[in-house]
Protein backbone atom coordinates (compact mmCIF):
# COMPACT_ATOMS: atom_id res chain seq x y z
CA UNK A 1 0.00 0.00 0.00
CA UNK A 2 2.54 2.23 0.67
CA UNK A 3 4.15 1.65 -2.77
CA UNK A 4 1.14 2.50 -4.23
CA UNK A 5 0.80 5.91 -2.32
CA UNK A 6 4.22 6.84 -3.75
CA UNK A 7 3.59 5.88 -7.28
CA UNK A 8 0.01 7.90 -6.72
CA UNK A 9 2.01 11.07 -5.02
CA UNK A 10 4.23 10.86 -7.85
CA UNK A 11 2.09 10.72 -10.43
CA UNK A 12 0.28 14.22 -9.45
CA UNK A 13 3.93 15.48 -8.89
CA UNK A 14 4.51 14.61 -12.56
CA UNK A 15 1.16 15.90 -14.14
CA UNK A 16 1.30 19.49 -12.03
CA UNK A 17 5.51 19.59 -13.84
CA UNK A 18 3.51 19.06 -17.19
CA UNK A 19 1.26 21.48 -16.79
CA UNK A 20 3.83 24.08 -15.30
CA UNK A 21 6.11 22.65 -18.31
CA UNK A 22 3.17 23.59 -20.72
CA UNK A 23 2.34 26.63 -19.41
CA UNK A 24 6.01 27.62 -19.85
CA UNK A 25 5.69 26.43 -23.36
CA UNK A 26 2.88 28.82 -24.26
CA UNK A 27 4.67 31.90 -22.71
CA UNK A 28 7.52 30.91 -24.52
CA UNK A 29 5.36 30.94 -27.60
CA UNK A 30 4.15 34.38 -26.73
CA UNK A 31 7.43 35.98 -25.82
CA UNK A 32 8.85 34.56 -29.12
CA UNK A 33 5.76 35.78 -31.14
CA UNK A 34 6.62 39.28 -29.01
CA UNK A 35 10.33 39.27 -30.32
CA UNK A 36 9.34 38.64 -33.93
CA UNK A 37 7.07 41.16 -33.89
CA UNK A 38 9.77 43.70 -32.37
CA UNK A 39 11.87 42.03 -34.76
CA UNK A 40 9.73 43.01 -37.98
CA UNK A 41 9.38 46.55 -36.36
CA UNK A 42 13.29 46.88 -36.08
CA UNK A 43 13.74 45.44 -39.29
CA UNK A 44 11.06 48.40 -40.78
CA UNK A 45 12.44 51.06 -38.96
CA UNK A 46 15.79 50.45 -40.45
CA UNK A 47 14.30 50.27 -43.81
CA UNK A 48 12.57 54.16 -43.05
CA UNK A 49 16.05 55.04 -42.01
CA UNK A 50 17.71 53.71 -44.56
CA UNK A 51 14.72 55.49 -47.34
CA UNK A 52 15.15 59.08 -45.22
CA UNK A 53 19.05 58.60 -45.30
CA UNK A 54 18.85 58.42 -48.58
CA UNK A 55 16.42 60.86 -49.17
CA UNK A 56 18.24 63.69 -47.23
CA UNK A 57 21.63 62.88 -49.43
CA UNK A 58 19.60 63.04 -52.44
CA UNK A 59 18.43 66.43 -50.52
CA UNK A 60 21.89 67.24 -49.92
CA UNK A 61 23.81 66.91 -53.40
CA UNK A 62 20.18 68.73 -55.11
CA UNK A 63 21.45 71.67 -52.81
CA UNK A 64 24.47 71.57 -53.88
CA UNK A 65 23.70 71.53 -57.38
CA UNK A 66 21.60 74.61 -56.91
CA UNK A 67 24.21 76.53 -55.07
CA UNK A 68 27.42 75.41 -57.54
CA UNK A 69 24.22 76.64 -60.34
CA UNK A 70 23.41 79.99 -58.51
CA UNK A 71 27.49 80.51 -58.60
CA UNK A 72 27.29 80.23 -62.21
CA UNK A 73 24.63 82.54 -63.08
CA UNK A 74 26.20 84.92 -61.13
CA UNK A 75 29.39 84.88 -62.62
CA UNK A 76 27.54 84.64 -66.15
CA UNK A 77 25.74 87.95 -64.95
CA UNK A 78 28.50 89.52 -63.55
CA UNK A 79 30.98 88.67 -67.31
CA UNK A 80 27.35 89.98 -69.47
CA UNK A 81 27.33 93.45 -67.21
CA UNK A 82 31.49 93.87 -67.73
CA UNK A 83 30.36 92.88 -71.56
CA UNK A 84 27.81 95.63 -71.70
CA UNK A 85 30.06 98.10 -70.07
CA UNK A 86 32.65 97.70 -72.51
CA UNK A 87 29.86 97.69 -75.51
CA UNK A 88 28.73 101.10 -73.82
CA UNK A 89 32.13 102.16 -73.46
CA UNK A 90 32.52 101.27 -77.46
CA UNK A 91 28.79 102.86 -78.40
CA UNK A 92 30.06 106.41 -76.74
CA UNK A 93 33.59 106.14 -78.19
CA UNK A 94 31.85 106.00 -81.67
CA UNK A 95 29.34 108.01 -81.20
CA UNK A 96 31.91 110.98 -80.48
CA UNK A 97 34.08 110.19 -83.10
CA UNK A 98 31.11 110.16 -85.29
CA UNK A 99 30.28 113.69 -84.02
CA UNK A 100 33.60 115.03 -84.44
CA UNK A 101 34.27 113.63 -87.76
CA UNK A 102 31.01 115.27 -88.90
CA UNK A 103 31.53 118.64 -86.99
CA UNK A 104 34.85 118.78 -89.14
CA UNK A 105 33.19 117.48 -92.29
CA UNK A 106 30.63 120.36 -92.18
CA UNK A 107 33.36 123.21 -91.35
CA UNK A 108 35.44 121.43 -93.92
CA UNK A 109 32.37 122.01 -96.64
CA UNK A 110 31.63 125.25 -95.08
CA UNK A 111 35.05 126.35 -96.00
CA UNK A 112 34.81 124.87 -99.28
CA UNK A 113 31.40 125.89 -100.42
CA UNK A 114 32.47 129.73 -99.78
CA UNK A 115 35.37 129.08 -102.27
CA UNK A 116 33.73 127.22 -104.89
CA UNK A 117 31.54 127.98 -107.99
CA UNK A 118 27.44 127.46 -107.66
CA UNK A 119 27.45 124.42 -108.93
CA UNK A 120 30.76 122.51 -106.94
CA UNK A 121 28.35 124.42 -103.94
CA UNK A 122 25.49 122.73 -104.43
CA UNK A 123 27.27 119.39 -105.09
CA UNK A 124 29.32 119.94 -101.85
CA UNK A 125 25.63 120.90 -99.93
CA UNK A 126 24.66 117.56 -100.93
CA UNK A 127 27.44 115.73 -100.16
CA UNK A 128 26.84 117.45 -96.52
CA UNK A 129 23.51 116.22 -95.91
CA UNK A 130 24.10 112.72 -97.19
CA UNK A 131 26.91 112.68 -95.03
CA UNK A 132 25.09 114.69 -91.69
CA UNK A 133 21.88 112.04 -92.42
CA UNK A 134 23.83 109.04 -92.74
CA UNK A 135 25.75 110.01 -89.38
CA UNK A 136 22.51 110.75 -87.82
CA UNK A 137 21.31 107.34 -88.71
CA UNK A 138 23.24 105.48 -86.93
CA UNK A 139 24.08 107.42 -84.11
CA UNK A 140 20.01 107.06 -83.41
CA UNK A 141 19.91 103.17 -84.41
CA UNK A 142 22.98 102.83 -81.56
CA UNK A 143 21.18 105.15 -78.93
CA UNK A 144 18.12 103.01 -78.97
CA UNK A 145 20.16 99.94 -78.13
CA UNK A 146 21.66 101.46 -75.53
CA UNK A 147 17.98 102.92 -74.15
CA UNK A 148 17.14 99.56 -74.38
CA UNK A 149 18.80 98.79 -71.33
CA UNK A 150 17.72 101.87 -69.81
CA UNK A 151 16.87 101.84 -66.01
CA UNK A 152 15.00 104.07 -63.42
CA UNK A 153 17.61 106.70 -62.79
CA UNK A 154 15.15 108.99 -60.50
CA UNK A 155 11.55 110.05 -58.72
CA UNK A 156 10.19 113.26 -57.82
CA UNK A 157 8.06 113.32 -55.27
CA UNK A 158 5.21 116.08 -54.70
CA UNK A 159 2.12 115.91 -56.16
CA UNK A 160 -0.93 114.36 -54.27
CA UNK A 161 -2.79 113.22 -57.50
CA UNK A 162 -2.19 112.67 -61.24
CA UNK A 163 0.36 114.44 -63.23
CA UNK A 164 -1.59 115.99 -66.55
CA UNK A 165 1.53 117.54 -68.19
CA UNK A 166 5.27 117.91 -67.68
CA UNK A 167 7.82 120.49 -69.63
CA UNK A 168 11.34 120.91 -69.81
CA UNK A 169 13.81 124.08 -69.41
CA UNK A 170 17.70 124.34 -70.15
CA UNK A 171 18.97 127.40 -69.06
CA UNK A 172 22.73 127.75 -69.18
CA UNK A 173 23.83 125.42 -66.21
CA UNK A 174 20.32 125.04 -64.71
CA UNK A 175 17.78 122.61 -66.07
CA UNK A 176 14.34 122.37 -64.50
CA UNK A 177 11.11 120.41 -64.89
CA UNK A 178 8.16 122.04 -64.17
CA UNK A 179 4.64 119.71 -63.57
CA UNK A 180 0.91 120.50 -63.87
CA UNK A 181 -1.20 118.30 -61.66
CA UNK A 182 -5.34 117.64 -60.85
CA UNK A 183 -4.15 118.20 -57.12
CA UNK A 184 -4.62 122.19 -58.78
CA UNK A 185 -0.71 122.88 -58.41
CA UNK A 186 1.90 123.30 -60.39
CA UNK A 187 5.82 122.64 -59.59
CA UNK A 188 9.45 123.13 -60.75
CA UNK A 189 12.15 120.72 -59.79
CA UNK A 190 15.67 120.90 -60.74
CA UNK A 191 16.60 117.96 -62.87
CA UNK A 192 19.95 117.48 -61.01
CA UNK A 193 18.79 117.07 -57.67
CA UNK A 194 15.28 116.08 -58.21
CA UNK A 195 14.66 118.73 -55.53
CA UNK A 196 11.19 120.77 -55.52
CA UNK A 197 12.07 124.54 -56.28
CA UNK A 198 8.68 126.27 -55.99
CA UNK A 199 5.34 125.50 -56.48
CA UNK A 200 2.67 127.80 -58.01
CA UNK A 201 -0.89 127.09 -55.66
CA UNK A 202 -2.90 129.83 -56.38
CA UNK A 203 -5.27 127.56 -59.22
CA UNK A 204 -8.68 126.50 -58.02
CA UNK A 205 -9.38 123.72 -60.28
CA UNK A 206 -7.23 121.25 -61.99
CA UNK A 207 -4.15 121.65 -63.78
CA UNK A 208 -4.35 120.47 -67.66
CA UNK A 209 -1.39 121.37 -69.02
CA UNK A 210 1.67 123.48 -68.41
CA UNK A 211 4.51 124.88 -70.97
CA UNK A 212 7.57 127.28 -70.73
CA UNK A 213 7.08 130.36 -72.45
CA UNK A 214 10.08 131.16 -74.61
CA UNK A 215 8.71 134.59 -75.89
CA UNK A 216 8.70 135.92 -72.28
CA UNK A 217 12.37 134.72 -71.73
CA UNK A 218 13.92 136.17 -74.94
CA UNK A 219 11.64 139.31 -74.72
CA UNK A 220 12.28 140.23 -71.23
CA UNK A 221 14.97 137.27 -69.62
CA UNK A 222 12.29 136.38 -67.66
CA UNK A 223 11.28 132.88 -66.97
CA UNK A 224 7.69 132.11 -67.44
CA UNK A 225 5.14 128.97 -66.93
CA UNK A 226 1.76 129.26 -69.16
CA UNK A 227 -0.76 126.90 -67.40
CA UNK A 228 -4.25 126.05 -68.76
CA UNK A 229 -6.94 125.38 -66.00
CA UNK A 230 -10.43 125.39 -65.61
CA UNK A 231 -11.34 128.39 -68.42
CA UNK A 232 -8.32 130.50 -67.96
CA UNK A 233 -4.69 130.34 -69.18
CA UNK A 234 -2.27 132.28 -66.91
CA UNK A 235 1.18 132.96 -67.59
CA UNK A 236 3.20 132.71 -64.05
CA UNK A 237 6.80 134.67 -63.27
CA UNK A 238 8.81 132.04 -62.10
CA UNK A 239 10.81 134.43 -59.63
CA UNK A 240 7.98 136.30 -58.18
CA UNK A 241 5.11 133.71 -58.15
CA UNK A 242 2.51 135.92 -59.74
CA UNK A 243 0.60 135.73 -62.18
CA UNK A 244 1.73 138.47 -65.13
CA UNK A 245 -0.51 137.90 -68.12
CA UNK A 246 -4.59 135.97 -68.35
CA UNK A 247 -6.83 134.73 -70.84
CA UNK A 248 -10.19 134.25 -70.33
CA UNK A 249 -12.18 134.09 -73.31
CA UNK A 250 -12.74 130.02 -73.62
CA UNK A 251 -15.83 129.21 -71.64
CA UNK A 252 -15.19 125.68 -70.70
CA UNK A 253 -11.85 123.85 -68.98
CA UNK A 254 -9.15 124.66 -71.15
CA UNK A 255 -7.32 121.46 -71.65
CA UNK A 256 -4.21 122.09 -73.69
CA UNK A 257 -1.93 124.83 -75.02
CA UNK A 258 1.01 124.86 -77.58
CA UNK A 259 3.53 127.66 -78.43
CA UNK A 260 4.39 128.77 -82.01
CA UNK A 261 7.42 127.52 -83.27
CA UNK A 262 7.58 130.40 -85.94
CA UNK A 263 8.18 134.22 -84.34
CA UNK A 264 9.99 132.97 -80.92
CA UNK A 265 6.94 131.69 -79.78
CA UNK A 266 4.60 134.91 -79.79
CA UNK A 267 1.53 132.63 -80.92
CA UNK A 268 -0.17 130.30 -78.42
CA UNK A 269 -3.16 127.82 -79.44
CA UNK A 270 -5.57 126.67 -76.83
CA UNK A 271 -8.25 123.41 -76.62
CA UNK A 272 -11.24 123.31 -74.80
CA UNK A 273 -14.00 121.51 -73.59
CA UNK A 274 -16.28 124.37 -75.38
CA UNK A 275 -15.35 122.85 -78.56
CA UNK A 276 -13.26 125.61 -80.06
CA UNK A 277 -9.18 125.88 -80.61
CA UNK A 278 -8.31 129.05 -80.35
CA UNK A 279 -4.85 130.97 -81.44
CA UNK A 280 -3.41 134.34 -79.37
CA UNK A 281 -1.38 136.71 -79.81
CA UNK A 282 0.83 137.09 -76.14
CA UNK A 283 2.21 140.37 -76.84
CA UNK A 284 -0.87 141.86 -77.75
CA UNK A 285 -3.44 140.07 -75.52
CA UNK A 286 -5.58 139.01 -78.12
CA UNK A 287 -7.78 136.38 -80.12
CA UNK A 288 -6.56 136.12 -83.76
CA UNK A 289 -8.70 133.19 -84.45
CA UNK A 290 -11.29 130.74 -83.01
CA UNK A 291 -11.60 127.51 -85.03
CA UNK A 292 -14.47 125.95 -84.98
CA UNK A 293 -15.37 122.02 -86.55
CA UNK A 294 -15.39 119.73 -83.39
CA UNK A 295 -18.36 118.51 -82.38
CA UNK A 296 -17.34 117.66 -78.31
CA UNK A 297 -14.31 118.41 -76.25
CA UNK A 298 -11.17 119.56 -77.48
CA UNK A 299 -8.61 117.60 -75.58
CA UNK A 300 -4.75 118.17 -77.65
CA UNK A 301 -3.58 120.84 -79.69
CA UNK A 302 -0.24 120.79 -81.73
CA UNK A 303 1.38 123.61 -83.52
CA UNK A 304 3.36 121.78 -86.89
CA UNK A 305 7.21 122.54 -87.60
CA UNK A 306 7.43 124.08 -91.07
CA UNK A 307 5.73 122.41 -93.55
CA UNK A 308 8.32 122.19 -96.83
CA UNK A 309 5.85 120.17 -99.09
CA UNK A 310 2.33 119.37 -97.45
CA UNK A 311 -0.56 121.77 -98.25
CA UNK A 312 0.85 123.47 -101.21
CA UNK A 313 -1.91 124.16 -102.46
CA UNK A 314 -3.29 126.35 -99.31
CA UNK A 315 -0.27 128.23 -99.34
CA UNK A 316 0.18 131.85 -99.82
CA UNK A 317 3.00 133.95 -101.08
CA UNK A 318 5.39 135.24 -98.32
CA UNK A 319 5.72 135.06 -95.04
CA UNK A 320 2.06 135.62 -94.09
CA UNK A 321 0.11 137.78 -91.48
CA UNK A 322 1.45 136.33 -88.65
CA UNK A 323 4.63 134.73 -90.05
CA UNK A 324 2.92 131.15 -89.98
CA UNK A 325 2.93 130.45 -93.77
CA UNK A 326 3.75 126.96 -94.10
CA UNK A 327 2.46 125.99 -90.62
CA UNK A 328 -0.30 124.41 -89.40
CA UNK A 329 -2.27 123.36 -85.95
CA UNK A 330 -4.01 120.09 -85.24
CA UNK A 331 -5.92 119.23 -83.00
CA UNK A 332 -7.75 115.90 -81.48
CA UNK A 333 -11.31 115.76 -79.85
CA UNK A 334 -13.93 113.63 -78.05
CA UNK A 335 -15.74 113.77 -81.31
CA UNK A 336 -13.12 110.82 -82.25
CA UNK A 337 -11.46 113.30 -85.14
CA UNK A 338 -8.18 114.70 -85.82
CA UNK A 339 -8.61 118.12 -87.13
CA UNK A 340 -6.18 120.19 -89.51
CA UNK A 341 -5.74 123.96 -89.73
CA UNK A 342 -4.05 126.75 -91.61
CA UNK A 343 -2.81 128.89 -88.92
CA UNK A 344 -2.67 131.76 -91.24
CA UNK A 345 -6.39 131.73 -92.68
CA UNK A 346 -7.78 129.52 -89.78
CA UNK A 347 -9.18 127.34 -92.51
CA UNK A 348 -10.41 123.83 -91.60
CA UNK A 349 -8.24 121.74 -93.90
CA UNK A 350 -8.52 117.62 -93.02
CA UNK A 351 -10.48 115.85 -91.30
CA UNK A 352 -9.49 112.67 -89.67
CA UNK A 353 -11.31 109.78 -89.16
CA UNK A 354 -10.84 106.19 -88.08
CA UNK A 355 -10.11 105.98 -84.27
CA UNK A 356 -13.21 104.22 -82.44
CA UNK A 357 -12.92 106.30 -79.52
CA UNK A 358 -11.65 110.02 -77.93
CA UNK A 359 -8.47 111.40 -79.28
CA UNK A 360 -6.20 111.97 -76.16
CA UNK A 361 -2.75 113.05 -77.46
CA UNK A 362 -1.77 114.29 -81.30
CA UNK A 363 2.08 114.74 -82.08
CA UNK A 364 3.33 115.89 -85.92
CA UNK A 365 6.78 114.33 -86.73
CA UNK A 366 9.70 116.05 -86.61
CA UNK A 367 11.41 114.18 -89.20
CA UNK A 368 11.87 114.00 -92.98
CA UNK A 369 12.75 111.68 -95.46
CA UNK A 370 12.61 108.67 -92.64
CA UNK A 371 9.15 108.25 -92.67
CA UNK A 372 7.66 109.20 -95.81
CA UNK A 373 8.65 113.25 -97.19
CA UNK A 374 9.30 116.21 -95.29
CA UNK A 375 8.91 117.24 -91.66
CA UNK A 376 5.63 117.88 -90.15
CA UNK A 377 3.86 115.38 -92.94
CA UNK A 378 3.22 112.62 -90.79
CA UNK A 379 0.52 113.24 -87.25
CA UNK A 380 1.12 110.66 -84.50
CA UNK A 381 -2.73 110.40 -82.46
CA UNK A 382 -2.90 108.38 -79.27
CA UNK A 383 -7.14 107.31 -78.34
CA UNK A 384 -9.03 105.69 -75.51
CA UNK A 385 -9.56 102.94 -78.07
CA UNK A 386 -6.22 101.65 -76.81
CA UNK A 387 -4.18 102.23 -80.57
CA UNK A 388 -1.55 104.57 -81.68
CA UNK A 389 -1.63 105.34 -85.18
CA UNK A 390 0.26 107.75 -88.00
CA UNK A 391 -1.86 109.56 -90.46
CA UNK A 392 -0.20 111.48 -93.54
CA UNK A 393 -1.35 115.07 -94.47
CA UNK A 394 -0.53 114.62 -98.38
CA UNK A 395 -2.78 111.43 -98.91
CA UNK A 396 -5.23 112.75 -96.14
CA UNK A 397 -5.13 109.05 -94.98
CA UNK A 398 -4.51 106.68 -91.88
CA UNK A 399 -1.14 105.24 -92.83
CA UNK A 400 -0.25 102.70 -89.71
CA UNK A 401 -2.16 101.09 -86.46
CA UNK A 402 0.26 100.11 -83.35
CA UNK A 403 -2.13 97.69 -81.13
CA UNK A 404 -0.61 96.20 -77.83
CA UNK A 405 -2.11 98.85 -74.99
CA UNK A 406 -4.85 97.35 -72.87
CA UNK A 407 -6.36 100.24 -71.92
CA UNK A 408 -6.68 104.06 -72.92
CA UNK A 409 -3.49 105.21 -74.52
CA UNK A 410 -2.84 108.79 -72.79
CA UNK A 411 0.00 110.27 -74.44
CA UNK A 412 2.51 109.52 -77.75
CA UNK A 413 5.29 110.94 -79.73
CA UNK A 414 7.98 110.94 -81.45
CA UNK A 415 11.53 109.64 -79.81
CA UNK A 416 14.63 111.09 -80.63
CA UNK A 417 15.50 107.41 -82.07
CA UNK A 418 14.76 107.35 -85.60
CA UNK A 419 11.85 105.41 -86.89
CA UNK A 420 10.85 105.14 -83.28
CA UNK A 421 7.50 106.16 -81.93
CA UNK A 422 6.30 105.93 -78.16
CA UNK A 423 3.32 105.79 -76.07
CA UNK A 424 1.85 106.12 -72.92
CA UNK A 425 -1.18 104.51 -71.28
CA UNK A 426 -3.57 103.88 -68.61
CA UNK A 427 -2.24 99.82 -68.46
CA UNK A 428 0.79 101.33 -66.99
CA UNK A 429 3.22 100.88 -69.51
CA UNK A 430 5.30 102.60 -71.64
CA UNK A 431 5.56 101.06 -75.33
CA UNK A 432 8.51 101.73 -77.91
CA UNK A 433 7.28 101.25 -82.13
CA UNK A 434 8.89 100.88 -85.04
CA UNK A 435 7.11 103.01 -87.55
CA UNK A 436 8.02 100.98 -90.62
CA UNK A 437 6.65 97.62 -89.50
CA UNK A 438 4.46 98.46 -86.11
CA UNK A 439 6.41 95.79 -84.41
CA UNK A 440 6.62 97.05 -81.19
CA UNK A 441 10.39 97.48 -80.18
CA UNK A 442 10.70 97.83 -76.40
CA UNK A 443 8.35 98.26 -73.17
CA UNK A 444 8.99 99.89 -70.17
CA UNK A 445 6.44 98.72 -67.35
CA UNK A 446 5.81 101.63 -64.53
CA UNK A 447 6.10 101.40 -60.82
CA UNK A 448 2.94 99.69 -59.47
CA UNK A 449 2.11 102.39 -56.92
CA UNK A 450 1.72 104.77 -59.83
CA UNK A 451 -1.62 102.65 -61.64
CA UNK A 452 -1.06 104.30 -64.87
CA UNK A 453 1.03 106.70 -67.40
CA UNK A 454 -0.42 109.98 -68.06
CA UNK A 455 2.61 112.44 -69.66
CA UNK A 456 5.82 111.93 -71.20
CA UNK A 457 8.77 114.11 -72.75
CA UNK A 458 12.65 112.87 -73.69
CA UNK A 459 15.18 115.36 -73.10
CA UNK A 460 18.68 115.60 -73.93
CA UNK A 461 20.48 116.58 -70.53
CA UNK A 462 23.55 119.12 -71.01
CA UNK A 463 25.98 116.86 -69.18
CA UNK A 464 25.75 113.05 -68.70
CA UNK A 465 23.82 111.69 -65.88
CA UNK A 466 25.42 108.89 -63.27
CA UNK A 467 24.14 105.58 -64.34
CA UNK A 468 22.55 106.80 -67.43
CA UNK A 469 23.07 103.99 -70.28
CA UNK A 470 22.63 106.76 -73.00
CA UNK A 471 22.42 110.10 -73.50
CA UNK A 472 18.80 111.37 -73.65
CA UNK A 473 16.78 110.58 -70.42
CA UNK A 474 12.95 110.38 -70.68
CA UNK A 475 10.67 111.61 -68.05
CA UNK A 476 7.17 110.42 -67.24
CA UNK A 477 4.38 111.61 -64.83
CA UNK A 478 1.99 109.22 -63.31
CA UNK A 479 -1.66 108.95 -62.13
CA UNK A 480 -0.18 107.89 -58.64
CA UNK A 481 1.36 111.58 -58.65
CA UNK A 482 4.81 110.93 -59.18
CA UNK A 483 7.57 111.43 -61.37
CA UNK A 484 9.99 108.95 -63.24
CA UNK A 485 13.23 109.74 -64.77
CA UNK A 486 14.90 106.89 -67.11
CA UNK A 487 18.00 106.95 -68.50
Amino acid sequence: NTFLIEIEKLKKDTKGKLKAIQIQDDENAKMKETIQKHLQTIQSNERQLLEKENEMKKMQRQHQEGIVKLYADMETIKNDCIEKEKQTSIYYQLIQDLKEKNAKLTQGCKNAIESKNPEQREEIELMNQHSSSSSSSFSSVVNFDLFRSAKLLKTFHGHTSAVSSIAYLSLRDEEFLCSGSLDKTIRVWDMKTTKQVKVLNRHLECVWCVKFSSYHYHDNCRVTICSASDKVIQFWDLKTKTVIQSFTEHINTVSSIEFSPFNRGRYLCSGSFDTTVRLWDIDQYIVLHTLKGHTDDVLCVEFSPLQSSANDNHKSNGIGIIGGNGYTICSGSYDKTIRLWDVETAKELTVFKGHDDTLWSVKYSPYGSDIGGSSGNIICSGSWDKTVRLWDIRSKGQIQVFNGHTNYVTCVDFSPFTHIIYSGSNDNTIRFWDVRTTKQMHIINGNARDVEVSCLLFYSPKSKINNSSCGDILCYGSTGGSIHMWG
